[in-house]
């Protein structure tokens, strides 16, 4: 398909600001047409990640403690032919999880009902589950669904645990086809593949909150992180 040009579309739009400058519209527009590119590149990276090959198969029996009782992968699939898994750095050594993890999934709880829709959904942390839910009352959340990897197979199978026995956050993606559970897709993009003055992230990244403060003039800045109080 020949797209038209991200120039002469962004050219096209009416949008006019009280009291803008001739300026500002020159600029804006030079800018509309940089977003229009991103839009184009996400859809790109998106349409090649859902072409990958067929991935490994999964041949471990990985079970979960959840909030219900014991559970396996398979399960976590909810009926659905794909299943996204966070990793939440709420490990055994940690008093208090992390606060960026948390901060992503508390914008993720709302979100919730919607992704179950299209597929599994499960977030697992090393901490007992009791631990996990104990957070989940005292942060209010209401969709999330917490599983406890006690034994910490999946977690270290999947780089969810560091070297040092810390913990690693991973957003992974498993498919099931024909009975056969087989890994997708996870983000690869850490310290080693970061560009310089930024901290390791993914693409597209996968914070709401980094979405937002982007659009600022201050940007998400050097100096600040979500903190689990305030």
């Amino acid at each position: 398909m020949t797209l038209v040009p991200a120039a002469e579309l962004a050219a096209r739009e009416t949008s006019r600001w009280p009291g803008e400058s001739p300026e500002y519209r020159a600029a804006r527009t030079a800018l509309l047409a940089e977003e229009i590119e991103l839009r184009r590149h996400l859809e790109r990276v998106a349409e090649q990640r859902r072409a990958l090959p067929a991935g490994p198969e999964v041949t471990r029996d990985y079970v979960f403690q959840g909030e219900n009782g014991p559970v396996h992968l398979a399960d976590l699939f909810a009926g659905h032919d794909t299943l996204v898994v966070y990793t939440w750095m709420f490990g055994p050594e940690r008093e208090r999880p992390c606060p960026m993890c948390t901060s992503l999934l508390s914008a993720w709880d709302g979100e919730t009902p919607d992704i179950a829709q299209r597929v599994g959904f499960a977030v697992t942390a090393r901490s007992p589950i009791d631990k996990l839910k104990a957070f989940k009352a005292e942060r209010g959340w209401q969709h999330l669904p917490l599983y406890s990897d006690g034994d910490q197979d999946f977690s270290g199978d999947y780089n969810a645990i560091a070297p040092d026995g810390s913990d690693i956050p991973q957003l992974l993606v498993f498919t099931r086809r024909d009975g056969t559970i087989r890994f997708f897709w996870a983000g690869e993009m850490g310290s080693e593949s970061m560009d310089p003055g930024q901290d390791p992230r993914g693409a597209p990244d996968l914070m709401p909150l980094w979405t937002i403060l982007d659009c600022t003039p201050e940007g998400r800045g050097t100096d600040w992180y979500p903190s689990l109080t305030y």
